[in-house]
């Protein structure tokens, strides 16, 4: 793994930035189509793909290495406008809630949006300090097949029900105060990295 793969990418007060996080194992087609939903949708200037050392809610034993990963990811990715990085590693977090306050800490003026799947949201009241999260970052929820509804019915969109703007407003989420977030709908894709690593498996 290269040096720079640890870096944060460039940064300016005033941009609006999306934070997508995860295992990317491996990255494919979905986390493209839902970066570039949430670059338009949003009025993003960038998404970056936060390429996580190991998920603390997943066996990380048979997870390939950092750098391994985060050179997939850049080659799928393959947009002026999707940064993928490996930070978390040199931030030293573990939970989210702490890579975002590292990030905020780091980056002063940047408009952050968190991005996450609606099989996230499902089981995001799982996470550690879900409610912190919420709190410090409006969330953009891009829907994925076969989740739509357990998503909408989970214990956290249930706390967060008053706080959810509408799609036409999806615009205004960068420049909201949190909590704030918005279901977004529209193209999606039925690969997943468990599928794709169950189809690898079976040769």
């Amino acid at each position: 793994m290269r040096p720079e793969d640890l870096r944060l990418p460039a940064h300016a007060p005033g941009l609006r930035i999306g934070l997508f996080g995860g295992s990317f194992n491996p990255a494919h087609e979905g986390h493209r189509m839902a970066s570039l939903t949430a670059l338009r949708r949003l009025q993003l200037d960038r998404v970056w793909w936060l390429v996580t050392p190991g998920n603390p809610l997943k066996n990380n034993s048979a997870l390939p290495p950092l750098g391994e990963r985060i050179d997939i990811a850049r080659e799928l990715a393959d947009h002026a406008r999707i940064h993928v990085t490996g930070a978390e590693a040199r931030l030293r977090t573990r939970y989210t809630a702490d890579t975002l306050r590292a990030l905020k800490l780091r980056c002063p003026g940047v408009r952050f949006v968190w991005i996450m799947g609606s099989d996230n949201l499902a089981g995001f009241h799982r996470w550690n300090e879900w409610r912190t999260i919420a709190r410090m970052m409006p969330i953009a929820v891009i829907d994925r097949p076969g989740t739509t509804h357990r998503a909408v019915a989970s214990p956290a969109a249930n706390w967060l029900a008053r706080y959810r703007l509408s799609e036409n407003e999806a615009a205004a989420l960068a420049g909201s105060e949190p909590p704030a977030w918005v279901f977004l709908h529209g193209k999606r894709s039925d690969l997943s990295s468990t599928y794709l690593r169950q189809l690898a498996a079976a040769g």
